[in-house]
């Protein structure tokens, strides 16, 4: 995710806490387990809260049902215009 987390910081207009997100959604340790706390400043704080409010939407909130893609596409499409370019650089 940290690859993901670099190309999208100079490429999207992703606000600061999307990033935060993709970056450190897997690192349980800290998120989950308080570890490396201690080290934390305030920078850290927000990504932590930026994360902590993605968990819930992560992990599970999986559905048995079906999705309808052509429901939500025009959504998702919106979105991906909004916050990316045309092409994005790997």
């Amino acid at each position: 995710m940290k690859y993901l987390y670099h190309v999208l910081r100079k490429q999207s207009s992703l606000p600061e806490e999307a990033l935060y997100m993709i970056r450190y959604h897997s690192f349980y340790p800290w998120h989950r387990k308080n570890a490396y706390s201690h080290l934390m400043d305030s920078a850290d704080q927000r990504a932590l809260a930026a994360v902590l409010a993605f968990n819930p939407y992560d992990l599970y909130s999986k559905s048995d049902e079906p999705v309808n893609t052509e429901k939500l596409q025009p959504y998702y499409e919106g979105l991906i215009k909004k916050f990316f370019p045309a092409v994005i650089e790997w």
